[in-house]
């Protein structure tokens, strides 16, 4: 089909044309009136004379009529006979040139000049026979010379400016008229098209006439590019025969010359006989036939295929059953209508052929977990029971731990029968690092459901068995520690992170003594009560929910108020658990400190190596679901109209583009691959530390710094300081530098402590005291005694004076690190400190990988500051191998150093090489945020929106925290917020539909606030009740209210009865209120018709509302 756009051009764009002169009138057209020629005037007085002898009829009767009659047909025989005069005159003329055309033929002319010359008789007959018949049309008595004068068209050389600032003429300015044949035919097209289609801004038209072929957005046009091809081509061989190698040539045989016998056989090598030539020329014509006559194969079949043949081969392989699945899905986008469906059974079918081809006994988790959740979508209630139970008793933590997620997701029970099974799971797992994931899990359901007092109780109570256990009782049983700790607890001193508290040990030693001050509760801060009583008892709800609070003491009169806020220790027997490992305390440490609102990074795979396979980052990423983290990610409100260009002397000039930071809030990689303070040097200024000011705006930081003093194991315990600084630097950087000094005094050669200082002095934007710290640790005896633990401070003394720019100071200390004192600036000097660098290198154990890269880097800096040539440490093509965090920290390490010398330091690299790199680390890490703000960085001005909206919209499995930071990045642009609502949206769906990531109440509350966000409150209604329908016990995430939301945010879009009955489901489920929601209610009487006010308004402009959000979406 085409289509011609009927938008004219506007009368300004035509050349001024004037009318020129004619050929029938030389002297120039004549004017409009008509002339009164003698001639005129005796036709007149002869039509009188004829009238006055009686030769014409009367008027009345039909005597006239035919009068007129007769005098048309008299004028059409006459201009009959005129036609046939010239049609027979020009018709001689034609039969004259074919008689001279064929002379010419036979006779062909020997030059233009004498072609010219005959033929000049010729064309003055032409004119001769024009100028004939020009003069019989003027002797015609009815020839109107006026009709000759006439233009074709009239120039209009004022026209009309609008038409410039419309596109179009103005429908009322055209004359009306009437379409030849309906408008169906148009001049100058062939006789085949028609119109099909008419409308004021174009027409369609097609071959045949009423034959509409089908646009590109049909279901046909659709299902035909999906086919697979019908055709392929085949490589032949006969090519193959035909241009045969003998002896390292092909013999090939010269066109020019006629063909010889000799040339006709071409003899065979010396190395080849005739019959393995025949043989051969057999085998490859007969292959060749063989593919000509098999079906084309599409890519996707080729490669599936070739999956089927690796699966039939390996059966027991995992990697490969789970390669043929992934593929085979791939045919399925997530986004796609009734996908995740569709997406189960494909599952369902590809691993019961997995399991079914495995050897009794085997686990194979990965595979009967994904068969668990496909089986979610299509079986049945007692079915799915049935094999999660099967599941259960298998064994292996992940499948426990996959169960006690289903249970939660169901809701049966409600809060208590949950409770019940993590007690099970508890018992049934054994490892310290497997029943500190159902700790944890446990501890953040109940902070979900509103019981945040129990959870940090929890917490507390581990931390005194874990601790602080009494020296008589170290060797006694579980059973016997948790009596002694039970009455402990039942004193109502001060336990572990509250003012004052001492710990159980130090209880038992002084003689358990009383109970001292009363610890009193944290009082919500007092805001202005709203109106409505639906608002005002949410308003209160998350006030007390957004505190994160120890549990109350019997004597607290608040505790008379709530019962739920006093914890008896019956209640948190059950879940505690020994815990003697150093890796196991360190992880219970790092666990404490995420509940609590501070993040770490990595801490998921920390404590299960298969964190990809179990997803755990679905419930442990709450701190993306906190009131500050959701103010950062979604973009402040922009105006209205954005103007994307200005004037600027009647020239166009497009505004400059501006960006937000490429370094967002979220902030996740693996455990250890940065540092506390490491990401600082990413951004200038304030820095891209681990927390920051905004990161602890939510948090009790009081509360915080007593957990890191209770927490802390020794002087030697350097990671636990290291991020005990980092919260100081967080709140302020001055006294952080005091408590840092404090830690030195008691391990001044403690080197990790000292690299730490030095970079507080970084961030305070105070080199020179940090150059002075490394220039006096570096030279200390102790530090010779410990080479190999320099290194990381070698490093950052480098990296800070080449990042200043000063590459001469930076190269000076890479080579003292080498152990070359002096100015040495020779090719051989810097030879030797490579080989020193890289021996040094070889000589860190794997376990200390942190500290080898670091070398490493030393002799990559080397090199580029030596070399001419960028070093392989930062060229060598990322890949992701069996090392995990170690490969992902060196990726960051490599690109870091790479991302600093072409944008921090803008040096002439080509930015294409650190594009290149990225594209590939972000595709092998896509869960690593720093990666992903290198790669922002350098999409800035290169049609940024092509790349970044194909990494937003890929179609690949995500971790919580990169969908979050998909979200982030919609709003990286200033101005394109509203541009991307519905890229964004569709990333969220697929998010929440996603098998890795289904059933994350914290993407159901980002996605609940998009839509707030968006102004659409009636899709945040919709996927609000989608929501609490995946989360049915999650009353909220402290301050990110879930349940709660419909009675503030969303409270004008939701009816009293709707209200009603969420506030009833809250407590059939067991989900705790401070209040009930009928106290709230009482003496307040509702509005007339508020029941259904809002019902009977979707009703009447439901249809004014679809046709709103069509004409909205219409480009999508």
């Amino acid at each position: 089909m085409s289509s011609f756009l009927a938008n004219p051009p506007s009368f300004s764009s035509f050349p001024d044309l004037d009318p020129g002169p004619s050929k029938k009138f030389p002297e120039g057209p004549k004017p409009r009136t008509r002339s009164r020629s003698p001639s005129d005037k005796s036709h007149k007085r002869e039509r009188r004379s004829r009238e006055g002898n009686g030769e014409h009829h009367t008027r009345k009767g039909n005597g006239h009529r035919s009068s007129s009659r007769e005098r048309r047909h008299k004028r059409s025989r006459k201009a009959d006979g005129d036609r046939g005069r010239l049609h027979r005159e020009r018709k001689t003329r034609r039969d004259h040139e074919v008689e001279e055309n064929s002379l010419e033929r036979k006779h062909p002319r020997k030059d233009n000049d004498s072609y010219r010359e005959e033929h000049a008789v010729s064309f003055a007959d032409d004119e001769r026979l024009k100028a004939k018949e020009d003069a019989s049309r003027k002797n015609d008595a009815y020839f109107d010379p006026i009709s000759l004068s006439t233009p074709g068209f009239y120039s209009d050389k004022r026209g009309d400016p609008l038409n410039l600032q419309y596109g179009r003429l103005d429908s009322k300015q055209i004359p009306a008229y009437h379409h030849v044949a309906g408008g169906r035919f148009i001049l100058g097209l062939q006789s085949g098209w028609r119109v099909t289609y008419r409308s004021s801004k174009g027409v369609e038209v097609a071959r045949g006439g009423d034959l509409v072929f089908a646009s590109l957005t049909d279901s046909s046009s659709r299902a035909m590019l999906k086919a697979p091809p019908t055709e392929r081509l085949v490589h032949s061989g006969r090519a193959a025969a035909k241009y045969v190698e003998v002896e390292g040539f092909i013999r090939l045989r010269n066109r020019h010359q006629p063909s010889t016998p000799r040339d006709k056989s071409i003899e065979p090598g010396p190395d080849m006989s005739g019959s393995e030539w025949d043989a051969s020329t057999t085998s490859m014509s007969q292959s060749s036939d063989e593919e000509a006559a098999a079906p084309p194969v599409s890519a996707y079949q080729a490669r599936l295929i070739e999956l089927e043949r690796q699966v039939k081969e390996q059966s027991t392989s995992t990697v490969s059953w789970l390669s043929l699945l992934s593929h085979m899905l791939s045919q399925h986008p997530i986004t796609a209508r009734n996908a995740v469906k569709a997406r189960a059974e494909v599952t369902l079918s590809v691993l019961d052929r997995a399991l079914a081809s495995l050897p009794s006994g085997t686990q194979a988790t990965i595979l009967r977990l994904r068969r668990l959740q496909a089986g979610e979508e299509l079986w049945a209630t007692e079915h799915l029971a049935k094999e999660w139970a099967e599941a259960f008793k298998l064994g292996g933590a992940d499948l426990r731990l996959a169960w006690l997620e289903w249970r939660i997701r169901k809701g049966e029970g409600g809060v208590d029968g949950v409770l019940a099974d993590a007690e099970a799971v508890l018992a049934a797992l054994s490892g310290e690092l497997e029943r500190l994931r159902a700790f944890w899990r446990t501890a953040v359901f109940l902070r979900q459901a509103g019981f945040a007092e129990r959870a940090m109780a929890m917490f507390q109570a581990q931390a005194e068995l874990m601790s602080c256990v009494p020296k008589a009782l170290l060797k006694s049983s579980l059973a016997d520690q948790l009596n002694s700790l039970e009455e402990y607890w039942e004193a109502e001193v001060s336990r572990a992170g509250e003012p004052g508290a001492r710990g159980w040990a130090a209880w038992i030693e002084a003689g358990k003594p009383d109970a001292g001050v009363p610890i009193t509760s944290i009082q919500p801060p007092v805001q202005a009560p709203l109106p409505d009583p639906y608002e005002r008892w949410s308003q209160n709800e998350l006030a007390v929910d957004s505190i994160l609070r120890p549990p109350l003491r019997s004597t607290d009169p608040a505790a008379e108020l709530d019962p739920y806020s006093t914890i008896l220790f019956s209640d948190l027997r059950p879940f505690l658990f020994p815990l003697t490992t150093a890796r196991g305390k360190n992880a219970f440490r790092l666990v404490w400190l995420s509940f609590l609102g501070l993040h770490v990074p990595g801490l998921e795979s920390l404590l299960n190596p298969q964190f990809a396979e179990t997803a755990d980052d679905r419930w442990t990423e709450t701190h993306l679901a906190s009131a500050g983290m959701l103010d950062r990610v979604f973009p402040l409100a922009s105006p209205a109209h954005r103007i994307a260009a200005d004037a600027q002397a009647g020239v166009l000039v497009g505004k400059e583009e501006q960006y937000a930071t490429s370094f967002g809030p979220v902030k996740h990689w693996a455990h250890r691959v940065l540092g506390p303070l490491e990401g600082m040097d990413f951004v200038s200024g304030a820095g891209w530390p681990l927390w920051t000011s905004a990161d602890v705006r939510d948090v009790d930081v009081g509360f915080v710094r007593n957990i890191f003093s209770v927490c802390r194991t020794g002087s030697d315990d350097v990671e636990w300081d290291g991020l005990t600084l980092a919260l100081e630097a967080a709140v302020n950087p001055k006294g952080a530098v005091k408590l840092s000094q404090s830690f030195l005094a008691n391990a001044q050669e403690s080197l990790p402590r000292w690299a730490i200082h030095a970079r507080l002095e970084r961030l305070r934007s105070r080199p020179a005291a940090a150059r002075k710290v490394y220039e006096n640790v570096l030279s200390a005896p102790f530090s010779s005694a410990n080479r190999l633990s320099t290194g990381p401070l070698w490093w950052d003394w480098a990296e800070m004076e080449w990042l200043a720019g000063d590459a001469p100071t930076a190269l000076r200390v890479v080579l003292r690190a080498a152990g070359l004192e002096g100015n040495v600036s020779s090719g051989v000097a810097a030879l030797r400190a490579k080989q020193t660098l890289e021996a040094t290198a070889r000589e860190i154990p794997a376990m200390l990988w942190k500290v080898r890269e670091a070398w490493v880097r030393l002799g990559a800096l080397l090199e580029l500051l030596a070399g001419a040539n960028l070093p392989l440490f930062v060229t060598t093509p990322i890949t992701a191998g069996a090392f995990g965090a170690e490969d992902e920290s060196r990726a960051v390490a490599a690109l870091g150093m790479l991302y600093h010398h072409v944008v921090t330091l803008r040096s002439a690299t080509r930015p294409a090489v650190l594009r290149e790199q990225l594209d590939r680390a972000v595709e092998m890490f896509p869960d690593n945020t720093a990666l992903l703000g290198m790669y922002l960085e350098m999409q800035k001005g290169q049609g940024v929106w092509g790349r970044v909206r194909e990494l937003i919209g890929e179609d690949r499995e995500k971790g919580v925290a990169r969908r979050v930071a998909d979200v982030w990045i919609a709003g990286w642009e200033r101005g394109r917020w509203e541009w991307e609502l519905e890229r964004t949206r569709t990333g969220l769906e697929a998010a929440v539909s996603s098998e890795r990531t289904r059933g994350s109440a914290v993407l159901w509350r980002v996605y609940v606030e998009f839509e707030i966000r968006a102004g659409d409150l009636r899709k945040a209604k919709d996927v609000f009740f989608r929501a609490i329908g995946q989360c049915p016990l999650v009353k909220g995430m402290g301050a990110a209210e879930l349940y709660m939301i419909a009675f503030s945010r969303l409270r004008s879009v939701l009816t009293v009865s709707e209200l009603n009955g969420l506030g009833e489901t809250m407590a059939e489920r067991g989900i705790r209120t401070r209040a009930s929601l009928e106290e709230a209610l009482e003496g307040w009487t509702e509005a007339r018709g508020d029941t259904e006010s809002v019902g009977s308004e979707e009703d009447e402009d439901e249809m004014e509302y679809e046709a709103r959000e069509t004409e909205r979406l219409k480009p999508y």
